[in-house]
């Protein structure tokens, strides 16, 4: 980790979120109400995931904390500051289920493209895309295309142009959903490593129990909707590796998150 790459020293929680409702189309016949008096701090540094039914309002929520939409009550703040005001400050990247790589431009070009928009020189672009090159273990394939490359490469090319800024949080919305299950392992491991060596903030989105529980040290269970927080999970398993998913203690937060999920469903 460079200097660039190291978190500012501050007391505030990463993510702060405050009594926040999300009502769509309010006051109109097709009315949604996604979200209902969420209540949650993520602190610096951590790697928290999102699992709940599908429609609960998990991608809501971390559309919230990207200031991609807003609150219908409550407030949202992101390294002491408002979400809208960390968007504008870039303290935050994201990486979605789609790689969403330009396919015009080369593995590279597609990492400096933020670079670009916000006026770093080419030397520094081409500088910092070799970094997060060898960062997500791609050095080699900076000059190919992303139809050259396979889905999970193209993941990891869209988690290092999310990187690439030096954000302090990441949001990423069920990245691995589309991939097969040996892939999708490999990336889980990718993803985790990345995240020893940055220390970033991630929060992460997915349907997958055995996939938030090898990755986070907190799962976050949401309620069908409006989705609230059905429970707030520790993972104590220390550091990740191969023997990890058939330890005790990975089988038995998985049954702790299962049986939240269940007894929040069977109560509705």
């Amino acid at each position: 980790m460079n200097d660039h790459d190291t978190p500012p020293s501050k007391a505030a929680a990463a993510v702060e979120i405050d009594s926040v409702s999300k009502v769509f189309n309010l006051g109109k016949p097709n009315e949604v109400h996604a979200l209902d008096g969420i209540d949650l701090t993520i602190d610096d540094g951590t790697f928290v995931s999102l699992i709940g039914p599908s429609g609960c309002g998990k991608s809501t929520l971390l559309r919230l904390m990207g200031a991609l939409t807003h609150p219908t009550e409550g407030s949202v703040v992101v390294n002491g500051k408002s979400a809208d005001q960390a968007r504008l400050d870039r303290d935050y990247g994201m990486a979605f289920q789609t790689s969403g790589l330009f396919e015009w431009r080369t593995v590279t070009q597609n990492i400096e493209l933020p670079l670009q928009l916000m006026g770093w020189d080419k030397a520094q672009r081409k500088e910092r895309a070799l970094e997060m090159l060898d960062l997500v273990k791609l050095a080699e394939f900076g000059d190919h295309y992303p139809r050259e490359l396979s889905g999970g490469m193209q993941q990891r090319v869209a988690i290092a142009r999310a990187l690439s800024f030096r954000p302090q949080l990441l949001l990423m919305d069920e990245p691995f959903g589309a991939l097969d299950e040996m892939t999708r392992e490999h990336m889980q491991t990718e993803v985790l490593e990345i995240w020893e060596k940055t220390r970033k903030t991630i929060v992460f989105v997915t349907h997958s129990i055995p996939e938030a529980v090898f990755l986070s040290n907190r799962v976050v269970v949401m309620s069908p909707r409006p989705g609230r927080i059905a429970a707030d999970i520790s993972v104590p398993l220390g550091r990740r590796n191969f023997d990890t998913r058939e330890s005790q203690g990975f089988f038995d937060s998985i049954t702790e998150v299962r049986e939240a999920l269940r007894f929040e469903g069977s109560t509705r």
